[in-house]
């Protein structure tokens, strides 16, 4: 039985941290959850979602259409008195800020918790940013698990909290918790009975000082409650020097490079779990008689310069002279520098060390010389890339061919998701920007109306499908009401595919699995009064030529190139075998140069430099066969999958 399924208190299980976080809310007695997918958050409403767990505890789960939407649900839920989660990845506070902003000071009914995990190094994201300074901007309790069974732990904890502030609180994870894995020990599940009512007397307003001044005394409420957290911690001597101040994933990694230094009983360790607002009486008493601070935190300082803040009262009075290491000291740096990337044991090992005057090596120059050539020589150099099959490849292709074969200059405009590889040589670098979902047909927006001013490129726009139901959408609107003149293109893949595969409102299936109403994406582009065109991108000069013809056009309008995920198509059905015959293909005398490996470029196509022509790698073959279509020797050859089946 999937473990989260289990009542029975008390058995350890092994968990990812984002599904810790799920059985949190479950053991809360959580009845509401909605999020939009973005990694590294996807899994907790992924698993809640699943059929037999959401039939199981009777909760309702759903994939919002964005960010925003999602928490406005969540809050909805709350107003009428259910536990609700919110979960979402960096860039998704962002997009819910505003109604975050509002509901802070309205404060809520039921227990009401968001779930924000951070991406530190940007493994699947465009940015790393530090979704902590949202909670000091927005005057909201935060917590940080630093282990698997803390984050179950902490969220079940942040229901009972939220309702007794009676606001929202905010749970803070990163990567390397929600997407590690380690045991914890199963809680009793509370199965709430609450019947959801707005009462005659329930009023949840935002208005200015009033519940301004509200929230502040909430504030207070949670850093009184924060003093008491089981979650803080000090471990180490009484009376050390130096005292590691850490939260979140710095506390493993303080552990092992205090262990692997040998400095476990010189040094102490102060874990804070509930950073904002800081339990003051519980740092300051801490702190007495300690000379020497490392903070050890990712991504940005922001309990750096919080606690520096805060002691800066005490420092002369209850305090001696304290000097800080940390990322504003630059001792806590990764390889690109501090407040950049992720940290590891290694960084915090180097810190202490050139603190206390340590002699550590962690490797001989020799050693790492050596294993750097070794790797150089046996494993192969690649580009980021789409997988093999992948419709926005051939995409990108047709927009190459189209753009070329106007020849005013036009150029794409894109924003983040799978095909924000168009940036890249995968996507022939045809992308021109990168920045939020939506950004590109916004950004049109603003060339698109530059007519006057003699602008005669053509622009184009690149969304996806769950994008274009995310956030392009008011661009587009824009667009139809103040004229602007821009192609939009859709990559209808039929998935949220970088983030799961989850489903979006154009599928017709919900979170969990469920019939749900189909929205066409050309049945809305149509209600707003654009020209549209639907093409399959595998079939390239169809598409190359419909793009061409819309980019000559006088007005806005929208080609949605359409074919499902490579991905989720080979599920469904068996893949064709993709073969290159060696005496057709011509090697380096192809007058397009290796074609199919340099300038196509899928992953599955591999140059035979001995035998002087392309083979594939079967393994990581879809078998779309749009290397078959375009090669100009026409040397790949393409075996049906139903012949193979016979």
């Amino acid at each position: 039985m999937l473990s989260i399924l289990l009542d029975e208190p008390g058995k350890r299980v092994l968990m990812m941290g984002n599904e810790a976080i799920a059985r949190g809310a479950i053991e809360a007695g959580m009845k509401f959850c909605a999020a939009y997918p973005g990694s590294p958050s996807s899994e907790i409403i992924g698993t809640l979602a699943r059929p037999d767990v959401a039939e199981n505890f009777g909760h309702h789960a759903e994939w919002s259409t964005n960010e925003v939407v999602a928490l406005e649900a969540a809050a909805g839920a709350s107003f009428g008195g259910l536990r609700a989660l919110c979960a979402m990845k960096q860039n998704g506070i962002n997009v819910a800020s505003d109604f975050l902003m509002s509901v802070v000071m309205s404060g809520c009914k039921g227990g009401l918790v968001l779930v924000v995990a951070d991406d530190p190094g940007a493994h699947c994201s465009n940015n790393e940013m530090d979704s902590r300074a949202y909670a000091r901007l927005l005057d909201a309790p935060l917590l940080e698990p630093a282990t698997i069974e803390e984050s179950k732990e902490m969220t079940r904890w942040a229901f009972e909290l939220s309702e007794e502030l009676e606001m929202p609180c905010m749970i803070r994870s990163v990567t390397r918790i929600s997407h590690a894995r380690g045991d914890l020990s199963l809680g009793p599940i509370n199965r709430l009975q609450r019947t959801p009512r707005f009462e005659a007397y329930d009023r949840f307003l935002s208005l200015g000082t009033v519940t301004h001044s509200v929230l502040h005394g909430k504030l207070e409420k949670a850093r009184d409650i924060f003093e008491k957290s089981q979650f803080n911690q000090y471990v180490g001597p009484s009376g050390a020097e130096l005292v590691i101040i850490t939260c979140g994933t710095g506390w493993l990694f303080s552990r092992e490079a205090l262990r692997t230094l040998g400095l476990e009983d010189k040094v102490g360790i102060l874990k804070l779990a509930t950073t904002w607002p800081l339990p003051n009486r519980f740092i300051v008493d801490h702190l007495k008689g300690v000379k020497q601070v490392l903070f050890v935190e990712e991504i940005d300082p922001f309990m750096e310069q919080n606690v520096k803040s805060l002691l800066a009262d005490y420092i002369g009075s209850e305090l001696e002279v304290i000097k800080f290491f940390g990322k504003g000291s630059g001792h806590v740096r990764s390889r690109f520098g501090p407040a950049l990337g992720e940290i590891d044991p290694d960084i915090v090992i180097r810190a202490v060390a050139e603190i206390k005057g340590v002699d550590y090596q962690a490797q001989t120059p020799e050693y790492a010389e050596r294993a750097s050539t070794l790797l150089s020589e046996y494993t192969a150099s690649r580009d980021l890339a789409f997988c093999a099959g992948c419709p926005h490849r051939a995409s990108y292709w047709v927009m190459k061919n189209a753009l070329a074969l106007d020849g005013r200059g036009g150029f794409v405009l894109g924003d983040i998701g799978c095909y924000g590889m168009g940036a890249g040589r995968s996507g022939y670098f045809i992308n021109r920007t990168l920045h939020c979902m939506g950004s590109g047909a916004g950004v049109a927006c603003g060339l698109g109306n530059l007519a006057k001013f003699e602008f005669d490129q053509p622009v184009v726009a690149v969304m996806g499908d769950s994008t274009f139901f995310h956030a392009a959408l008011p661009a587009l609107i824009n667009a139809r009401y103040n004229g602007a003149k821009f192609t939009s293109v859709v990559l209808d893949n039929s998935a949220t595919a970088m983030t799961g595969f989850q489903p979006h409102p154009g599928i017709g299936l919900n979170a969990m699995g469920n019939p749900a109403t189909q929205v066409l994406i050309e049945d809305v582009c149509k209600g707003l009064g654009f020209h549209v065109e639907i093409r399959d991108p595998f079939k390239v000069d169809e598409a190359v030529e419909a793009l061409h013809d819309l980019m000559q056009r006088e007005e806005s309008s929208v080609l949605i190139l359409r074919h499902t995920c490579g991905l989720v198509e080979s599920r469904k059905k068996k893949k064709d075998r993709i073969s290159v015959n060696a005496e057709k293909c011509l090697g380096d005398e192809c007058g397009c140069a290796r074609f199919c490996t340099r300038v196509f470029g899928c992953p599955a196509l591999i140059w035979n430099e001995k035998e002087k022509h392309a083979s594939v790698d079967e393994v990581v073959c879809t078998g779309c066969g749009v290397c078959a279509y375009l090669c100009p020797q026409s040397a790949i050859e393409v075996e049906k999958a139903e012949e193979l089946q016979r």
